[in-house]
């Protein structure tokens, strides 16, 4: 059975493939694809400035992060003395507790000059998807990013000689 099915099938097979000379269509550019009228130039697309308002916020902003970024270096050489009394010193010890609350001091500041480059962060993606000019907030988001990670690196540096 399998000998009379196979020559069958093989047949249908290659009659599938063929067809009568001249059929296919032509691979010539027709009429309707070829490339007409001109090319314009758009017009350059210049960004608005940010108004006085959104200026005046980002002024704000940066005074809110250089006064928690000074209230952070004024607290910075007194944790240094926690954490250099409690070198050695158990976990749970009263020095040790002593250098962990003040080592959080240091976060709870290092948050509050977050906070605003948070605030900076979103006027500038609000900026960007209006087409808006958005230098400005880079510029401030690139001063108050450099006094978080100093703060960062300090707290780090910190943790590390408690440990």
């Amino acid at each position: 059975m399998v000998k009379r099915v196979a020559p069958a099938l093989l047949a249908i097979a290659l009659a599938a493939c063929a067809s009568p000379q001249g059929t296919y269509p032509s691979l010539a550019v027709r009429d309707a694809e070829r490339a007409t009228g001109t090319l314009q130039r758009p017009e350059r697309y210049v960004p608005a400035p940010p108004s006085a308002a959104a200026m005046n916020d980002v002024e704000n902003l940066v005074e809110q992060a250089h006064a928690a970024f000074e209230s952070y270096r004024d607290k910075l050489d007194g944790v240094r003395r926690a954490v250099l009394a409690a070198r050695g010193a158990e976990v749970g010890s009263d020095a040790w507790a002593r250098a962990s609350v003040a080592i959080a001091g240091l976060e709870t500041e290092r948050s509050r000059t977050m906070v605003p480059l948070a605030d900076i962060d979103r006027m500038l993606v609000a900026a960007a998807t209006e087409g808006a000019r958005t230098a400005e907030f880079k510029d401030a988001q690139a001063l108050i990013g450099e006094m978080v990670d100093f703060e960062t690196a300090g707290i780090d540096e910190i943790r590390s000689a408690l440990r």
